[in-house]
């Protein structure tokens, strides 16, 4: 990608340099404590599953909102101009913003961007406390990306998906939650929770994570149009990248069977598919996966 020398986002925080939280309140969910079990199998099955492990707190826990000690509100920080990775990920981030900006005035309605956190081992969320083990996420509760960039070393070294594409590409992919957030599409699927089985709501978070892959495509699209920063090869560790990241791969990966029924991301020939039809259309229209009747 010739990313360099293109605008940078203002919604960066920098929380690298702030102190860890040892020592603090263990997370509670629901009223009750966890215990560091507890947070250990969420964290593992976070890694291996694809599954958001604020989420599987909240289901391990009982159900109800995580919620941790009381937050300590600190200024918001810049990452420092000479950091190249955070520099980085700063221009794909403005570059979503312009992409969806356009989107969504093309639609008649106004795209309010999301903050970006990046932090090193652990941060407190609105969602829960957020490990450097849960990989990206996305937080609807405080509408802001939380990433811990030494991810990335592990996306290229230990699952296989190196290049600066493949970064974009998850970067991408968690705005695309914020777009859903946007839309009403994350509230919707959050309130069926408990109205229907864990099977179905698994199913229903596969559609919600294959169309946050057509909406990271839908983004290549539009900047590769405006920008034509794309290089040869970069598609391609796009795609690498949503196949090194499917629940069938993670779980061969893990030596364990595969359980389509706990599937909560799709396929990798599922992720590669709607990220392809995002990229290749460049239209949210297409990238419907509720209404698919085949991922």
């Amino acid at each position: 990608m010739k990313w360099e020398g293109e605008r940078r986002s203002e919604h960066v925080e920098d929380r690298r340099g702030a102190p860890g939280i040892g020592g603090g309140r263990m997370p509670r969910v629901g009223g009750r404590g966890i215990g560091l079990g507890t947070i250990v199998i969420a964290l593992l099955a976070g890694w291996i599953f694809g599954i958001n492990p604020l989420t599987l707190l909240g289901l391990m826990g009982g159900g109800g909102a995580i919620s941790g000690a009381p937050q300590v509100q600190q200024p918001a920080q810049a990452p420092p101009a000479d950091d190249k990775a955070a520099a980085f990920v700063s221009t794909v981030l403005a570059s979503t913003e312009d992409t969806w900006t356009g989107q969504f005035r093309a639609a008649g309605g106004a795209y309010r961007p999301p903050g970006l956190v990046l932090f090193r081992g652990s941060t407190r969320t609105a969602c829960g406390m957020g490990q450097a083990a849960m990989g990206p996420f996305y937080c609807p509760a405080d509408q802001k990306v939380y990433i811990d960039l030494g991810f990335f070393d592990t996306l290229g070294r230990r699952l296989g998906a190196p290049g600066d594409f493949a970064q974009a590409y998850v970067v991408a992919h968690e705005v695309g939650h914020h777009v859903q957030k946007q839309l009403g599409i994350t509230d919707k699927v959050d309130g069926m929770r408990g109205r229907v089985s864990e099977v179905q709501m698994n199913a229903l978070s596969v559609r919600m994570e294959l169309q946050a892959d057509c909406l990271a495509g839908v983004w290549a699209h539009h900047s590769q149009k405006a920008k034509a920063w794309l290089e040869p090869g970069d598609v391609e560790e796009g795609l690498n990248a949503a196949s090194k990241i499917g629940d069938d791969t993670l779980q061969r990966q893990s030596e364990r069977v595969v359980v389509p029924e706990s599937f909560t991301h799709g396929t990798s020939e599922q992720r590669m598919r709607w990220f392809r039809q995002g990229l290749s259309s460049g239209s949210m229209a297409r990238c419907n996966t509720f209404e698919a009747g085949q991922l």
